[in-house]
């Protein structure tokens, strides 16, 4: 019988395809694990991401939901106050798992995001750039359509692979705003499986540890540093914390994400 096209890819490969999916349905856990997010939705944090955000970057959009993904320990995620802020804890114990809502933004009326973070620690042996070590206590996950004919070979396999694994093609580019142990600001990591993964050193090393940071960042200008094109529509944002890869432990609060338009910018 003749194997599939994308038989030998390791499941490192698939998990990254997993990452970038921006119109899926969700994925089971592990036998044993439960998934206790059904409440996001209503929790103070989604609400503000939602509707209670400044007028001018609240985007109407579909609840959060916890994906999990294929063979891997869900991270765990929990409305708390901390600080006096509405947040989202999140800990991960050699898991990886996120939070997702779906959007649409068109290109044109693209603007800027918000989003906040406190770590307490950084992950003392990861490095996003590596295969092995690719894990990161914080994560903010914008997913992007595009033109999919553009795909390498390889990034056409891994479409196909994700189509396989969940029904759905992954998306033409997913970038991410990380915390890097070491890479200065302004950096961009390409991720080690896909260059279709790119993520963007907002903060970096551990001066900003065990405090709140705050970010407002320009959709189009970021994208364009990191990809070196004009987006296409925003479909998906996220939230991820992971240290599967290091078989480490960590934690991390998340304020609320908040997507404006050029509309709404005026």
């Amino acid at each position: 019988m003749k194997k599939p096209a994308w038989t030998g890819i390791s499941e490192g490969v698939a998990l990254a395809v997993l990452l970038q999916l921006a119109a899926c349905g969700s994925v089971k856990p592990l036998p044993g694990e439960t998934v206790p997010e059904e409440f996001v939705s209503a929790t103070p944090w989604a609400a503000e991401a939602s509707t209670s955000a400044p007028a001018a970057f609240s985007v109407p959009a579909p609840v959060w939901k916890h994906y999990s993904l294929p063979g891997k320990r869900p991270s765990q995620f929990r409305y708390v106050r901390k600080d006096g802020r509405d947040a989202m804890a999140a800990t991960s114990q050699s898991s990886a798992s996120m939070l997702r809502k779906e959007i649409r933004i068109e290109p044109a009326e693209l603007a800027a995001v918000r989003f906040s973070w406190k770590v307490p620690e950084l992950i003392a042996q990861a490095d996003m750039a590596l295969r092995e070590a690719d894990d990161s206590p914080v994560r903010i996950v914008l997913m992007f359509e595009g033109d999919r004919s553009k795909f390498s070979s390889k990034n056409a396999m891994l479409s196909e692979l994700a189509r396989a694994l969940t029904g759905e093609e992954l998306p033409y580019a997913t970038l991410m705003y990380v915390w890097c142990n070491t890479r200065p600001a302004g950096s961009v990591i390409l991720n080690p499986r896909t260059d279709r993964i790119r993520k963007l050193v907002v903060e970096s090393g551990a001066g900003k540890l065990q405090q709140w940071v705050d970010y407002e960042r320009n959709i189009r200008a970021d994208y364009k540093a990191a990809f070196g094109e004009e987006p296409g529509a925003l479909v998906g944002i996220g939230i991820m914390t992971d240290s599967d890869n290091t078989r480490s432990q960590t934690k991390s609060w998340y304020g609320p994400v908040t997507v404006g338009t050029a509309k709404h910018m005026k």
